[in-house]
């Protein structure tokens, strides 16, 4: 009786016979394989090599435009007209939008070739990416719409830091400048942080320069060119003291009466001053118009003005001394006391 057995060469014959198709197939794509890593392996250098060109360039781009601020700053005239920190920070803001701009396109190109390179079809994948830039970008709306506008804010240099602004929904002194959001510091100290995105207005106190107004009341009764020629004086005199001397761009001005009432006029007086200064000019002119008035003897608030007497025989007639010369140099004005009516009969 014999018994088959199964022949136990044939599992080694498919092993054998699967090995030589894998060497063949290798055979045949190892080539293949070859040339696609070394397109891949020079397209990332090439892409490597270029951003680090353009991320070179524009850096030195931006210290050569640094430079030259700091060239025109240095002369007399162009330090007021430059500010180099100011042009510093707004340069380095560009180049960095710059740069980040330039690395985006240029590895995302070099990301879309390799994939080409691997044969992988774009197509759905370009689709795949539009439908969800679409998707992102109609959530995100809000945060591109911020960027943009910061983007341009700092191209068209609004403001920058250092700068007292009223950006609408709030105001203050910039204290940073960011793509997405500005931060302001108010006047009571509190960090106000403003979206760029929101902000539809923004009015610059720091530019070009500001205005100082301030208006004095004066008594009906008084000298309107006595008044006038004391303001006068008293502007003159502090435009050539320092540090006013530097706050003050041109002569102070009186513009003449703002307002009448029935027993007061309004003088109003205009000086054009450095950005920022105006509050601390209008102040400082506030005081010494009225020590100036104090010192003439100019009624500076509203109401009727005391009672005075010019007749030399009036005033002996009173009993009021009359100083020596009164008249020979004019009539000197003496002011009458107020009269006190007599004691009720009960408080006697």
């Amino acid at each position: 009786m014999s018994t088959a057995t199964p022949p136990a060469a044939a599992p080694l014959d498919s092993v054998s016979h699967t090995a030589s198709q894998a060497g063949s197939w290798v055979d045949d794509n190892w080539a293949d394989w070859l040339n696609a890593g070394l397109q891949i392996l020079l397209i990332l250098v090439i892409a490597i090599v270029l951003r680090s060109v353009v991320r070179r360039t524009i850096s030195r781009l931006i210290d050569r435009m640094n430079r030259g601020a700091e060239a025109a700053a240095a002369t007399a005239l162009g330090g007021l007209l430059v500010n180099a920190e100011r042009r510093k920070q707004r340069s380095e803001a560009i180049g960095s939008v710059l740069r980040s701009v330039a690395s985006f396109l240029i590895l995302g190109t070099a990301a879309l070739t390799v994939l080409s390179v691997l044969k992988i079809d774009l197509a759905p994948l370009l689709a795949s990416a539009g439908v969800a830039g679409v998707a992102i970008g109609f959530g995100a709306r809000n945060l591109v719409t911020d960027f943009l506008s910061g983007v341009f804010m700092i191209l068209e240099d609004q403001y920058g830091v250092g700068d007292v602004i009223d950006a609408g929904v709030a105001s203050g002194t910039v204290v940073e400048v960011g793509l997405r959001v500005t931060k302001l510091r108010g006047e009571n100290g509190e960090i106000w942080y403003v979206r760029n995105g929101e902000v539809k207005r923004i009015g610059n106190l720091s530019q070009g320069w500001a205005t100082a107004v301030v208006d004095v009341q004066v008594g009906s009764g008084e000298d309107m060119d006595r008044a006038r020629a004391v303001v006068v004086e008293t502007a003159d005199a502090m435009s050539k003291e320092d540090p006013w001397d530097e706050y003050l761009w041109e002569p102070v001005q009186m513009l003449g009466l703002e307002s009448v009432g029935s027993d007061f006029v309004v003088l109003q007086v205009q000086a054009r001053t450095m950005p920022g200064q105006a509050a601390a000019v209008a102040r400082e002119l506030r005081w010494r118009i009225k020590r100036a008035f104090d010192r003439e003897g100019i009624v500076i608030t509203g109401g009727t003005p005391a009672a005075t007497v010019t007749d030399p025989a009036a005033v002996a007639a009173e009993g009021a001394p009359v100083a020596d010369g009164a008249e020979e140099n004019g009539p000197a004005p003496v002011q009458r006391a107020a009269s006190v009516p007599p004691p009720a009969a009960g408080e006697q």
